[in-house]
């Protein structure tokens, strides 16, 4: 089961961290998530957050969070997180 948590807003190139406006819900290391768009469709698992620059181990809602991710993202990029239920 996937549930939307948000959009990319930014994406950095040379460090592979895209930027996640997480809009619901709680995103946590270890969390498998689906990053979706018009040319963009991948799964991985979320290795590190940080917000403002500091590393963390959860993000809440409200909060831009950059996350290291395996293949570019575009901004609007839709950001799924993985459920097993």
């Amino acid at each position: 089961m996937e549930e939307e948590i948000g959009r990319i807003t930014h994406y950095f190139s040379k460090i592979n961290v895209g930027v996640l406006e997480l809009d619901k819900g709680e995103l946590n290391v270890g969390d498998t998530i689906h990053i979706k768009g018009h040319t963009t469709d991948f799964y991985q698992k979320v290795e590190s957050i940080q917000v403002e620059h500091q590393p963390v181990d959860s993000a809440k809602p409200g909060e831009p969070v950059g996350i290291k991710v395996e293949s570019p993202v575009r901004q609007n990029d839709l950001v799924f997180k993985v459920t097993e239920e």
